[in-house]
């Protein structure tokens, strides 16, 4: 590995990174992402057979449990070349998930991309795990496209989809393409930039396309659309708004550039259409990757902080001779050892090199480099800044660590995590399943960070815990099929947190002294509520939602015992005080105490602030908190009333009703603990016909009523 001085920012503008494209294909489930990213396979020459989800046979949807249920559950990188205007790029593709259970693989996706294209049914439009979609990419400044796909189905509306785009994600959508006919007409595309008509021969699976004139009877419409894409292009783009006020000619080329200004600042988001099913509107689509989505040199410099000062920020190049850094976003295991995915942002990696991982200290030796065509490896000898790879070797890395040069390292910012809302117990078949299961959990953890695993004590039960129903059932299949782990599983369970209402004053004194050496511990400690904002504002370490203040003066602790006390804080907090569940938005400030010069001990101390602790959490007011989903569900119009009287029956919220046509969308808030089989009850009161999606919204507190169920051991519903 070699490090160098930064090159001036003109210096980067050439070269290979400037011919790659590292992007993500994300949407609402069902949307049609994977068949899009099958198409682009095939088009790029990386496939020689179309894969189909519906028959199973999609390359990127490599997984049993992914084919047999027609769903992206991982997401696959692959990368493949594409030959644009004469000029050959390099694309970086990863296909997401859309089901919300999934949702930690869109987030880690996202991360380390540099831009994405967001897929839309072209007859439902924006839909409800779009708007998720499409705030995780709000939150990492992601520039995004969008693709209209779909348009083959019965009821396809391209302005209607166009329309929610900006009414429902509040976002700037320039089409730059209109359809040629919807549903069973839909025959091919206008391209508003070149005015021109295409059309793609089926037979020849959308490999042939043939240029045409825009069919008489849509010339009209064609040119209302082109003047708002102009008008658009122009705002992105002050020489071009003079053209356009004084009414001069702006060629195909000016709005393209200013297009690709406007989408890379994200003030407008390009809008295309098709049908992937039907081989319309794909390869244009992959062109316009390369024309607006931006290549590494045109995304901010990746931010750190300097490990030896926190306090400190550091940025790294996109160059091949920078200090190197990469961020893990992904672990992989396999039969041959982990594959870890890495996205390269500075510096160059060789096959054989050590490197640092700097956010625990560890020296990793990467043995092996490949780059990844969905389950099918190529060997690199060494790979560039800009680059998305899988590593083997990797020993100590997980997903939102940063790899580093050793002589410079830097920490690049993690990843935040949901907490699990849902889970069950589990145990091992067989005395012989035992070690194999212990081993199969450490390994989960570490490819999935959104699944939490731990022993409970008091019942003698391993207790699993993930994002919904579908994310713990995938689990348990994994393990049982793929890992061969014999399992018995209880019923699902929600996650409970516990938390307090008032702040409060305390003392723990952990005392055993009976002759010989003796154990003493005092502690003075305040606990008050606490949220993760006051902990920013304050500065202070908000870690498992619970921050720790040492207020001690004139050494009545003295300073090695400080750590047992918050440890034992922080122990106490995890394993709850009112019914065993993690107590969380607290704050605890260490205010007095008192030590004895042979019986005090770190053990001592822990003692010692576990005893306060539970004490002034009881003083303090414990309540009971729930996780709250937010409901969206599909229904055809004469069902209204059922969907929304059973939501009423499970404690639900009902925040607006929109009406679609005939079907109408119903948005509610509801208790997870009131949603458990809640697929089977819809489908039986709506003949099969309405739909729903669920994603954890926040914690709120239990009904008292409730509560007392919950802590009688019965269950809230």
């Amino acid at each position: 590995m070699t490090t160098a001085t930064t090159k001036p920012q003109e210096g980067r503008k050439m070269g290979t990174l400037a011919r790659t494209r590292n992007f993500g294909i994300c949407a609402h489930i069902d949307a049609g992402k994977t068949t899009v990213t099958e198409r682009v396979l095939y088009y790029t020459g990386k496939t020689y057979k179309m894969g189909e989800v519906h028959e199973g046979t999609a390359t990127m949807d490599f997984l049993q449990e992914e084919q047999e249920r027609g769903i992206t559950i991982q997401s696959a990188a692959t990368t493949c070349l594409w030959k644009h205007e004469g000029t050959e790029y390099t694309l970086n593709l990863i296909d997401t998930p859309g089901h919300v259970d999934f949702t930690i693989e869109v987030e880690r996706s996202l991360r380390v991309l540099d831009g994405a294209v967001a897929v839309f049914d072209g007859k439902e439009g924006v839909e409800a795990q779009s708007e998720t979609v499409w705030r995780q990419a709000d939150n990492y400044d992601v520039p995004r496209m969008c693709f209209i796909n779909k348009m083959d189905k019965l009821g396809a509306d391209f302005a209607f989809s166009f329309k929610s785009i900006s009414e429902r994600l509040g976002a700037n959508a320039v089409a730059i393409q209109i359809p040629i006919g919807a549903g069973n007409d839909f025959e091919g595309i206008i391209d508003l930039l070149s005015m021109k008509a295409f059309y793609f021969s089926a037979e020849e699976l959308g490999a042939k396309v043939e240029e045409r004139d825009i069919p008489e009877a849509l010339r009209e419409e064609a040119a209302r659309w082109r003047h708002d894409l102009v008008e658009k292009a122009a705002e992105c783009d002050e020489a071009l708004t003079e053209k356009f006020i004084m009414e001069e000619e702006i060629s195909a080329d000016e709005i393209k550039a200013a297009l690709r200004k406007g989408t890379l600042a994200r003030k407008v988001y390009p809008t295309l259409c098709g049908s992937a099913l039907k081989y319309i509107g794909v390869q244009r689509l992959i062109d316009a990757v390369v024309d607006y989505l931006p290549n590494p040199t045109e995304v901010p410099e990746v931010q750190g902080l300097d490990v030896r000062d926190k306090t400190k920020k550091l940025t790294r190049p996109p160059e091949a001779d920078a200090p190197f850094s990469a961020l893990v976003f992904k672990v992989v295991s396999d039969m041959h050892g982990d594959l870890t995915y890495a996205r390269i942002y500075s510096g160059t990696l060789a096959k054989g090199s050590r490197v640092l991982n700097s956010n625990n200290g560890r020296k990793e030796i990467v043995s092996r480099i490949f780059e990844m065509h969905a389950k099918e490896r190529i060997p690199r000898d060494e790979v560039s800044a800009g680059t998305i790879v899988a590593l083997v070797g990797l020993k100590n890395s997980i997903t939102g660590e940063t790899l580093c040069d050793a002589d410079n390292p830097i920490v690049l910012e993690r990843m935040e995590f949901p907490e699990p809302v849902i889970s069950m117990s589990i145990e091992p078949a067989t005395q012989a399943d035992k070690e194999k299961l212990a081993n199969a959990l450490v390994v989960i953890r570490r490819e999935d960070p959104s699944f939490h695993s731990h022993f409970d004590d008091e019942t003698g039960q391993t207790i699993i815990a993930g994002m919904g129903e579908l994310h713990l059932e995938i689990i348990k299949n994994k393990l049982t099929r793929d890992m061969n782990v014999g399992v018995n599983v209880g019923r699902p369970r929600v996650a409970y947190k516990e938390t307090i209402t008032k702040k409060s004053e305390v003392r723990g004194i952990h005392k055993k002294q009976t002759g010989g050496r003796g154990q003493f511990g005092d502690c003075t400690i305040t606990i008050e509520p606490f949220t993760a904002k006051q902990a920013e504002e304050a500065e202070l370490d908000f870690k498992d939602h619970m921050a720790f203040e040492n207020k001690i003066i004139g050494g009545k602790i003295p300073k090695e015992y400080i750590p047992s006390v918050e440890a034992g804080c922080r122990g106490a907090a995890k394993s709850g005080v009112l019914a065993g569940y993690p107590l969380i938005d607290v704050k605890i400030t260490l205010i007095d105490g008192s030590y004895h010069d042979v019986d005090s001990s770190q053990i001592a101390f822990e003692q010692a602030g576990i005893h306060a602790f539970r004490d002034g959490a009881r003083k303090s007011g414990l309540q009971l908190l729930e996780p709250v989903m937010k409901v969206t569900v599909t229904t055809p119009d004469e069902y209204l009333g059922s969907v929304t009287g059973d939501l009423n029956r499970r404690r639900g919220i009902i925040a607006g009703t929109d009406e679609r046509g005939n079907t109408r969308i119903v948005s509610a808030e509801a208790p997870l603990s009131e949603m458990f089989g809640y697929s089977t009850v819809l489908r039986g009161m709506s003949q099969g016909r309405a739909t729903y999606v669920m994603e954890p919204l926040d914690y709120r507190p239990v009904p008292p009523n409730i509560t007392k169920t919950v802590l009688e051991g019965g269950t809230a519903g």
